[in-house]
Formats: C-alpha cells, sequence, structure tokens
C-alpha cells in the first residue's frame, strides 16, 4: 500500500501569479504559465532553497535562522476567495492583492488538505502542503487600494479559509487550465493532538 493516496479530488488551475518584488510590493503578477523548479516559482520573491524564519517559527528558532523555504508557493481555492470576499461585503477579491502563486477550483474544504499532500499537475509538477497558511495583515494595503476601507477586515474574514503554502517536489510547468490532483498521506490523526494543544506555549 502506498504512503500516498491519491485521490478523486481533481481541481483545475484558475489563475497564476507571482511577486517579482515583495519589498516594493506584495500584489502577485498574473501570468498564464509559471515554471516550477527546487527553488521555487520562476521569477517568484518568495522562492528559494532556503529563506529566513519569520514570526511563525518563533516557537523553533530566532527570528532571522536560515532554514528550508516550504512557503514557495502560497495556493488557494476559488471557493475560500468567494467566501472571503463574502465576509468582507465585496463582490470579489482578486488573489493577485495576496500575493498568490496559484489558485485552484473544485477541491473542497481546501485550507484543510492535511500537511505533506501532494498536489500533482497534470504535467507531473508536484508541489507538497507544507501547512494552513494562517492570515496576516499584510495584504490589507493593497486590498484598501483596491477596496477602499475593506482592508482591515481581511485577517478575520480569512480564518480558515486563507489557503495553504507548499514547496516543490517535482520539477516542471503548471499552466492555466490544467487539472491538480490532490493525494493525501494514508496516516491517521495524532492521537495527542489535543493533548499538545493544552500543553503549548
Amino acid at each position: 500500500m502506498p504512503a500516498l493516496l491519491p485521490t478523486r479530488f481533481v481541481g483545475r488551475i484558475v489563475w497564476l501569479g507571482h511577486v517579482p518584488d515583495r519589498a516594493a510590493a506584495l500584489e502577485a503578477r498574473a501570468v498564464a504559465r509559471l515554471v516550477a523548479t527546487f527553488a521555487g516559482p520562476e521569477g517568484e520573491d518568495h522562492g528559494g532553497l532556503v529563506r529566513e524564519s519569520c514570526s511563525r517559527v518563533t516557537g523553533q528558532y530566532p527570528r532571522g535562522t536560515i532554514i528550508r523555504n516550504t512557503r514557495q508557493f502560497s495556493v488557494l481555492s476559488a471557493e475560500d476567495l468567494a467566501a472571503i470576499a463574502a465576509r468582507m461585503g465585496i463582490a470579489a477579491l482578486d488573489p493577485a492583492l495576496l500575493g498568490a502563486t496559484m489558485v485552484i477550483e473544485g477541491i473542497p474544504d481546501f485550507s484543510r488538505v492535511p500537511p505533506s499532500s501532494r498536489l500533482q499537475g497534470a504535467g507531473g509538477a508536484t508541489l507538497v502542503v507544507d501547512m494552513e497558511n494562517r492570515p496576516c495583515v499584510l495584504p490589507a494595503k493593497p486590498i484598501d487600494g483596491a477596496h477602499p476601507g475593506k482592508g482591515a477586515a481581511f485577517k478575520a474574514a480569512a480564518r480558515g479559509r486563507r489557503g495553504v503554502t507548499a514547496w516543490v517536489e517535482r520539477e516542471g510547468a503548471f499552466g492555466l487550465g490544467e487539472e491538480v490532483r490532490l493525494h493525501i498521506p494514508d496516516q491517521p490523526v495524532w492521537p495527542h493532538l489535543a493533548e499538545a494543544r493544552r500543553g503549548g506555549a
């Protein structure tokens, strides 16, 4: 029995983008095709084999520690984006404003797919899901530029729906309209999760 199980859930890529310079702007530029190398998406400022640790992992490392980059891709679902927009009271939310890399349509409860799941494109390029991408305040400014006064609502509206971060396991290219199959680890949920949360910092 394989340790990773192909599922019946197949999504479709409906948006691709990259952030060329996050120091200049968080917004992503939409593209029709994205080449994924082991260092991440070509032209993506969040790419690289390694990165400096941030506030998300201060429980493990001092800020600025060089660690493996498991946040090469920011992947969201079209369904979650629509739900976030509805919560914010706007008609639609452009994934470019969130610095997204990929938007997939058709995989249910996408932001809660298990860590270490694979997202495998029809062409063979494969991403490993790191974990849920918790929402932050950084998109507020670009959202305000497109939807004045709405940026501050993003963090709460996106809770549980911000998608996942992922890294490249097999190189290749992703294109608009391409099918992506979800593969999940064949293992039960760790039974001590509730106990670990009670004892955490």
